[in-house]
C-alpha cells in the first residue's frame, strides 16, 4: 500500500479536528481503517504504531483542545461523552465504518463512551489500559490519590506534580490510606524542581477528571455487535490502569487480554519512555486479525 498521508479537518459547530488518514479512502484491501486514538495523546504519538500496518489505512487524530484541534466550546474540561460524540462525527466522515478503533488511555474511555451510544460505528475495540477509577475495589482511595496529585501540582508546579503521579501510577495492589502522605522529590525522576508558573497540565490540573471518573455502561457494551477486546501491557501489572483494565474486563465477561510493554508500549523513540512498537504491532495485529477472520 502506498505510504500516502493527507491532513484533514472536520468542522463541528463548537471545535475543528484535525486528523490524518495514511493510505487510501476507500480502503483497496475490503477492510474498514483502523482508527487509533489517545486521550491526552494526540496523534503524534501514534507515528510508530500506525507506520508498522502499512497493510491497512490508518486514521489518527488530535482530541478538541490538544496539538491541532481547536475548541469553541468554552470549556477546557476533557470530556469522554463529549469526545465520543467527535469520534461519532468523524467515522461518519471518513464514510467507511464501523472502523476498527485502538484506543489508548484516556482514548479508550472515549472508545467505550463511543461503543455505548454508537455501536454500529466500531466493529472491534481494542480498549489499552483505561484509567478507571471508578471500577477499581479501592476507587475512593484511588480518587484520594487523584487529588493529592493534582493539589501538589496546583501547590508546586510540574515537577512535583509529575513525581507525585509517577508515584500514583507505580503502585502495585491496591492504594494505601497514607498514599502521598510523603511527597516525592521531583530530582529523584530527574524532573525540575523550579516552579514555572504553568498550571494547564491535561493530566495533572483536573481537566480530565471527567476521564477517570467516567462509569462504563457495562450492559450496553455488552449488548453492542463490537467486539470489545479489553487490554494492557505486560509490565502494567497490578499497576492501576492493569488493574482498572483487568476489572472491566471481568465485568464484560471477557478475559484480559496481554500486550507487550508498558502504559504506552506501543511509541518508539522520542515519543515519552519508548516502547515495543513492533512486538506491540504484532500482537494487535494478532488482535484485530482474529476478528477479521486473518
Amino acid at each position: 500500500m502506498t505510504d500516502t498521508i493527507s491532513t484533514q479537518h472536520l468542522e463541528l459547530p463548537t471545535a475543528t479536528l484535525a486528523y490524518d488518514v495514511h493510505g487510501p479512502l476507500p480502503t483497496t484491501d475490503g477492510r474498514p481503517p483502523l482508527l487509533m486514538i489517545g486521550q491526552p495523546m494526540d496523534a503524534r504519538g501514534f507515528a510508530t504504531l500506525a507506520s508498522l500496518f502499512p497493510e491497512r489505512t490508518v486514521v489518527t487524530y488530535d482530541p478538541r483542545g490538544l496539538a491541532r484541534s481547536t475548541r469553541r466550546d468554552g470549556s477546557t474540561r476533557n470530556s469522554p461523552t463529549q469526545q465520543a460524540d467527535d469520534l461519532h462525527h468523524l467515522v461518519a466522515r471518513l464514510g467507511a465504518g464501523p472502523v476498527d478503533l485502538f484506543a489508548s488511555s484516556g482514548g479508550a474511555v472515549t472508545a467505550l463512551a463511543l461503543v455505548s451510544e454508537h455501536p454500529e460505528d466500531v466493529r472491534t475495540l481494542v480498549a489499552h489500559e483505561p484509567p478507571l477509577l471508578s471500577v477499581l475495589p479501592d476507587a475512593e482511595r484511588a480518587f484520594a490519590a487523584e487529588r493529592r496529585v493534582q493539589q501538589q501540582y496546583a501547590a508546586h508546579g510540574w515537577g512535583a506534580g509529575m513525581a507525585m503521579f509517577i508515584a500514583f501510577t507505580s503502585v502495585r495492589g491496591e492504594l494505601g490510606d497514607d498514599f502521598g502522605a510523603q511527597p516525592p522529590d521531583p530530582a529523584v525522576f530527574g524532573l525540575p524542581t523550579q516552579d514555572d508558573g504553568s498550571r494547564e497540565d491535561p493530566l495533572l490540573s483536573g481537566v480530565s477528571d471527567d476521564v477517570t471518573a467516567y462509569r462504563p455502561d457495562v450492559a450496553a457494551l455488552r449488548a453492542a455487535p463490537t467486539r470489545v477486546v479489553v487490554a494492557a501491557g505486560i509490565e502494567s501489572q497490578d499497576l492501576v490502569t492493569w488493574r482498572a483494565s483487568a476489572a472491566l474486563a471481568a465485568a464484560l465477561g471477557t478475559e484480559l487480554t496481554v500486550f507487550p510493554s508498558h502504559h504506552a508500549g506501543f511509541v518508539g523513540p522520542g515519543f515519552g519512555q519508548p516502547g515495543q512498537p513492533e512486538a506491540f504491532a504484532a500482537r494487535l495485529r494478532e488482535v484485530l486479525g482474529d476478528a477479521a477472520g486473518h
